[in-house]
């Protein structure tokens, strides 16, 4: 659990901005498709990548704890 205020907005801008660019890259990828472009297939696929780590270090960060299991 978050123990300071700090830890509560960054975990929050963590999971907003993972989803939206989860989001965002998906779109990117799919106009790419269309347009059979490869070039911005590959953008909306970092897109989706970073999105992705953005979550997972939100959930890493939330899960921490000062004691060993």
């Amino acid at each position: 659990m978050a123990t300071h205020a700090v830890d509560g907005s960054v975990l929050l801008f963590k999971k907003l901005g993972g989803v939206f660019a989860i989001i965002v890259g998906g779109l990117i990828a799919a106009i790419g498709a269309d347009v059979e472009s490869s070039t911005i297939i590959a953008i909306g696929i970092l897109f989706v990548v970073v999105g992705a780590i953005l979550l997972v270090l939100s959930v890493i960060r939330r899960n921490e704890s000062g004691e060993a299991r």
